[in-house]
């Protein structure tokens, strides 16, 4: 069978299900190979969204036009602002999410997509001609066989096609395979291949990729026990509820209405800590039986029991997976230890003592492409048209990965219609950061996102993430007019409360001024104004609007020292290096400096000045020799126009 789409996007993660909503949304027709349709969007690990530096990342996600904010608003459990108790620039929405009705949201709207088809098949090998994408050969899924469905109708049944093999002729290829790229599973001594839990690992497209010229290494990830929670005894556990207002992730909503569930929290012991030394000799994290590098900030609780060894226990939050299943997730002892050894660590726990285990902890190893092999695109240098996102990249996380989707399906949706590219800077958003970092820096080890990896996080907020690239978006064809429309009217509501603040005054200052003050709200500028009133009526019916314009004025200060800094960073990030340029030739460049720059080819020097390894006595040489590289052009020009 061959069928032809625009963009081919190879895997239902969570980066998949973004790209294929990105790129079928600028109106590409475009496929989702998947190995099991419902399975797209399933939350693996932890059933949360959001949290410090990733929750700023989804509601740029939402801005931008994405998915996964406006999923999460319609299937949180629980909300909660992380870091309130410091500035508003690093707060970080959070929420715990029902993981069956998440992924079924996800999935309901993919199928209801225009342009979007659904097949159930294995993508085993990408075809190229020219040093360009051609196509994907399909297999049948393990188990079953390749099987189609067609989302724009809304199918109800699947078209099955032939059981051996199957092709699809494509202009864009986004790879999007998460943990199942070569995955082995770990339990104790156990092994098995798969890329999650009961489900198979693909196997056939790391050689394609390899073959296509790509570097692959391994990285390891883990996930923890599973509780039935009629078995838990939350009398000897700490409530821990979400907040009054739950804090929208998507710009769509004003505000949420949701019936929250608690988490609660419980915590190791030294008994259990001793347990685990005791059985090291069977932890395939010290056995050697696990040898690829796992996320250093999400460590295994035997590693956090080795590494910090003076601390007498760990904390346990026990989180609902939904409103309708018992399964609770225990965060904070995520292990691949034996069954009988989890056995022991969560019964020696508080209020798990009878805990009945439904599913154990485990640990995945898994492919991964080291991403200084993409350019800021997330476009291969090797092959044009082949598109990396998500944990394929060497990153951790569910928003992470979205991010990285969401952006491979615009910047596909661009190739395949000759438009410019979307490369987001470092100054306008926390995907500008990570994406620089990945293919600037490369990994060393799971990279996760933090509000410290930016240096413009005060501009970076949460509030402000329309305001930062909702045009963008709508550039790239990907924000409707309802979206559109919603952004203007919240922008022209910030723009006035500014101008209201900047006039209103009191005690010879104003309103604006007196808020850079810690100490002064604007409900209590508000009480004490007489001429308030036209700002409390915007307050009542803009408020996240007004909020938004009293942090930027809480900022105004620092953000004016920063903008000196902000302006050399453009200039340095505005200054492009000829793709060809030839380092060899750059009289004076170290040896090193000359082979990192021509293996990375970064596009500026901006770009440059980021690479690791390079010393500010590097960039010096490389800014002179394209200066004196581009006087004689600009002599010869301006002696013509004379």
């Amino acid at each position: 069978m061959r069928v032809d789409f625009d963009i081919v996007v190879i895997g239902g993660g969570h980066a998949g299900a973004e790209a294929a909503w990105a790129a079928s949304g600028i109106g590409l027709r475009t496929a989702l190979v998947t190995l099991s349709a419902g399975t797209i969007a399933q939350m693996s690990c932890n059933p949360a969204i959001g949290g410090i530096g990733k929750g700023q990342m989804v509601r740029e996600i939402d801005a931008l036009g994405g998915l996964m904010g406006l999923a999460a608003d319609a299937t949180g459990i629980q909300f909660r602002m992380l870091n309130r108790s410091k500035g508003p620039a690093v707060w970080g929405p959070r929420c715990q999410s029902d993981r069956h009705a998440y992924a079924a949201a996800v999935q309901q709207a993919l199928q209801a997509r225009a342009n979007l088809t659904i097949i159930e098949a294995e993508a085993r090998d990408i075809l190229t001609e020219n040093g360009a994408v051609a196509g994907v050969k399909l297999s049948p899924s393990p188990g079953g066989q390749s099987a189609i469905l067609n989302a724009p109708l809304r199918s109800s049944s699947l078209r099955s096609t032939s059981p051996q093999s199957a092709m699809l002729r494509c202009r864009c290829i986004i790879v999007t395979a998460g943990t199942f790229l070569n995955g082995l599973m770990h339990l104790g001594e156990r092994t098995w291949p798969g890329g999650r839990i009961d489900e198979p690992a693909a196997t056939g497209l790391s050689g394609s990729l390899r073959r296509c010229g790509l570097e692959l290494r391994r990285f390891k990830t883990g996930t923890c026990p599973r509780l039935a929670a009629e078995t838990i005894d939350y009398s000897r556990c700490t409530r821990q509820d979400g907040d009054e207002r739950p804090a929208p992730f998507s710009f769509m909503h004003d505000s949420l209405d949701v019936q929250q569930v608690p988490c609660w929290i419980t915590a190791t012991n030294e008994e259990i800590h001793r347990l685990i030394r005791a059985n090291l000799h069977r932890a395939p994290m010290y056995t050697g039986q696990i040898t690829s590098t796992g996320p250093r900030y999400c460590p295994s609780l035997e590693t956090k029991v080795v590494r910090f060894a003076d601390k007498t226990s760990h904390q346990v939050f026990l989180e609902a997976e939904g409103r309708d299943t018992n399964w609770v997730y225990c965060n904070g002892i995520a292990t691949s230890l034996p069954a009988d050894v989890q056995e022991s660590i969560v019964h020696g726990i508080a209020g798990l003592e009878r805990a009945e285990i439904l599913r154990f902890g485990y640990a995945i190893e898994y492919d991964y492409a080291p991403p200084t092999q993409l350019d800021p695109t997330l476009q291969t240098k090797a092959v044009a048209g082949l598109f990396l996102a998500g944990q394929v990249n060497g990153t951790t996380g569910y928003e992470e990965a979205a991010a990285q989707g969401l952006l491979a399906g615009m910047n596909a949706a661009a190739c395949c219609l000759d438009r410019p590219a979307v490369v987001l800077g470092r100054d306008q958003a926390y995907i500008g950061v990570m994406i620089d970092d990945l293919v600037t820096k490369g990994v060393i080890e799971p990279y996760r996102m933090f509000t410290s990896r930016s240096e413009h996080r005060l501009a970076l907020r949460y509030d402000n993430a329309d305001r930062r690239l909702t045009e963008t978006g709508r550039s790239a064809g990907l924000v409707n007019d309802e979206r559109w429309g919603r952004f203007c009217t919240r922008r022209q509501a910030i723009s006035r409360a500014e101008q209201l603040l900047a006039g209103m005054r009191m005690a010879g200052r104003s309103l604006a001024e007196l808020l850079r003050r810690p100490d002064v709200t604007i409900a209590q500028l508000l009480s004490a104004c007489p001429d308030g009133e036209e700002l409390a009526r915007l307050m009542a019916d803009h408020s996240q609007a007004v909020q938004s314009a009293v942090i930027d004025a809480r900022y105004a200060g620092y953000l004016a020292r920063q903008a000196g800094a902000l302006r050399e960073m453009r200039e340095m990030d505005g200054r492009v290096i000829p793709p060809d340029l030839d380092y060899s030739a750059v009289t004076h460049l170290r040896m090193e400096a000359r082979e990192r720059l021509a293996a990375l080819r970064p596009r500026t020097l901006g770009q440059a000045l980021r690479v690791s390894g390079l010393t500010p006595a590097d960039m010096t040489v490389l800014a002179i020799h394209l200066a004196t590289r581009d006087a004689p052009r600009l002599t010869k020009k301006g002696s013509d126009s004379g």
